[in-house]
């Protein structure tokens, strides 16, 4: 449920960037004017999201593995968090607290993600595998023979 809700979010966060890439840039933070090169760069942004909030949706919404896409998730929001880092100076206090704030509670939500289905999938395979232990052992009993282990 986690990766539907995240994904979903992902998703819509994407699409807005590439359909409406100034109004996007003005809710994460900047200014009424972002000038002629934030639409590319707020399209390519928008293009990652779409697509790691996509796959992670579809994966939660089928049962698949999700873990890799949540570390996607954190790592595409690592990496903005890095450059608004590495920006702090000229980015003003709305931006900091929106733009690094959100990219930071992005990589916060891909961590935990991705730690709970890693352990999710691992819980699923100790029980897979007892259970398979289980039936072999039935097995070996139900034919007469009596197995050591």
């Amino acid at each position: 449920m986690f990766a539907v809700v995240a994904g979903a979010a992902r998703l819509a966060t994407g699409v807005s960037f590439l359909v409406v890439p100034q109004m996007a840039h003005h809710m994460w933070g900047g200014g009424e004017n972002s000038g002629p090169g934030a639409a590319p760069l707020l399209r390519s942004m928008g293009y990652r999201d779409a697509l790691i909030g996509g796959l992670l949706l579809q994966a939660g919404l089928r049962g698949r593995p999700t873990a890799g896409w949540f570390l996607a998730f954190a790592g595409a929001d690592a990496t903005d968090v890095a450059g608004g880092l590495a920006d702090l100076d000229n980015l003003t206090a709305q931006q900091r607290r929106r733009g690094l704030g959100g990219a930071a509670t992005g990589f916060a939500v891909g961590v935990i993600g991705a730690l709970a289905a890693a352990r999710s999938q691992q819980k699923w395979r100790n029980r897979r595998e007892f259970g398979a232990a289980r039936r072999s052992a039935r097995s070996v009993r139900s034919q007469g023979r009596v197995r050591s282990w």
